[in-house]
């Protein structure tokens, strides 16, 4: 008999054709799709989380695992009530003008979808013109922008002085990641935070909107 505990496991290992099976011998077993999200996956990934932090686990074992996830959350999903699917918030994020990196991108996006959030995924390339485009349009809780090269990292402040103009930069928090970017560039460019990694990130957008 499959149980909950299984299923965090096999998302921890990155193992998305057992979570496939495990959340379906879940379902036959009338376990109900919010725990199965909630407990098994979700449960899973925040380990993943723990064990990256503690560096015990890398970039492509989080992928494995966060796709594994992804696998068996598109079983459950439309399995679920619309009001049983909360959005704890949304993040729009992209990399920045003149980027084309989208590997640590994604797997914030996925990361940050894993715990609750609805994420915006604006791809590569992404202008400041662009950005604030999808704010208007999307009105997200943060804009989350990655740079992978010292030389796009300007469009950055570029984006949030754009904001400005546009009288949106209130109505949003912003982050900011990357290989070259810090928390004294974040500071510098007035964004609200910076994060070195993708389940800093998560941490990082839960804090800004004060969530535990």
């Amino acid at each position: 008999m499959a149980t909950l505990q299984d299923l965090s496991k096999a998302v921890i290992a990155g193992k998305a054709n057992k979570v496939k099976r495990l959340v379906n011998e879940l379902l036959e077993e009338k376990v109900a799709p919010l725990d199965i999200i909630n407990s098994g996956l979700i449960g899973g990934m925040v380990e993943v989380g723990v064990r990256f932090k503690a560096n015990q686990m890398f970039v492509p074992e989080v992928l494995m695992s966060a796709q594994a996830m992804e696998a068996g959350t598109d079983i459950v999903k439309p399995l679920m009530n619309v009001d049983e699917v909360q959005d704890i918030g949304s993040v729009l994020l992209g990399t920045v003008k003149g980027d084309l990196h989208d590997i640590g991108k994604n797997l914030v996006g996925m990361m940050l979808e894993s715990v609750g959030f609805k994420v915006i995924n604006a791809g590569i390339d992404v202008s400041p013109e662009a950005f604030v485009e999808g704010v208007k349009e999307h009105k997200p809780d943060v804009v989350a922008m990655s740079a992978l090269l010292t030389t796009t990292m300007l469009h950055m402040k570029d984006t949030i002085e754009l904001l400005k103009e546009e009288g949106l930069r209130d109505s949003v928090k912003v982050i900011i990641g990357g290989a070259p970017v810090s928390q004294d560039f974040a500071d510098e460019i007035f964004a609200d935070g910076f994060a070195p990694d993708a389940v800093s990130a998560t941490d990082l957008c839960k804090k800004l909107l004060g969530i535990s």
